[in-house]
């Protein structure tokens, strides 16, 4: 028991040591580029060794997306721990508005964004990435539904809420957005008759009407 505090601490120190790293990672990558910013560059204005570095991100690439068990293990839990009774997609719905919406109103998000677009290694770490999310909660959905671990459609649940953070970035009102997705999952497509983007069934002419049997 006389362990636990030096544990602790050990672990803030490492918590603290990743975040720094990530955090120059990303300030050196927004303004010079990550093609144009090397390892030892990041562990200088770290103030860490290469070693150290590896030790916490096993690619360059992962500098980048530091967050990515977190958000995994974020994903998963709000399905595994929602409180009884409430449905899968209400769950993931909640994850959604509290940590979704933050992260799009972050500053930083448009120059990250652009970043990974504009470097095709980080557009195709990040699609890796984002199937892996993608997998994991698609297998914690079905296993809460008692489903086979690829069940179709708990797959295309999964996949479709991932969707959602791109839907939402760039948008004013982020949170709107948010709910406004989960509400066409949940609801389904509801069509407006006098939508903009409905054309009306076109009418049919006198040569389109089936003629009786003779």
């Amino acid at each position: 028991m006389t362990d636990t505090p030096a544990v602790g601490r050990r672990e803030r120190k490492k918590a603290a040591t990743r975040q720094a790293i990530a955090d120059a990672a990303l300030e050196l990558f927004l303004e010079h580029g990550f093609e144009r910013v090397s390892v030892r560059d990041v562990a200088e204005k770290a103030d860490v060794s290469t070693t150290t570095l590896f030790a916490h991100f096993p690619a360059k690439e992962a500098l980048v997306f530091d967050r990515e068990a977190e958000v995994e293990a974020a994903l998963t839990a709000a399905v595994r721990e929602r409180p009884a009774g409430q449905d899968v997609v209400e769950a993931l719905r909640a994850h959604a508005l509290t940590s979704w919406v933050r992260m799009a109103s972050d500053p930083r998000r448009d120059g990250f964004t652009a970043l990974v677009e504009q470097t095709p290694a980080l557009r195709e770490y990040g699609e890796r990435m984002w199937m892996r999310h993608a997998g994991a909660l698609g297998a914690a959905i079905a296993a809460e539904l008692g489903r086979e671990t690829d069940d179709l459609a708990c797959s295309a649940l999964a996949r479709f809420v991932l969707e959602i953070p791109s839907l939402a970035t760039g948008r004013h009102h982020s949170r709107a957005t948010v709910e406004t997705v989960f509400d066409l999952l949940i609801h389904g497509w509801q069509s407006s008759r006098h939508g903009s983007g409905d054309r009306p069934a076109p009418a049919h002419s006198p040569k389109d009407t089936p003629r009786p049997a003779k």
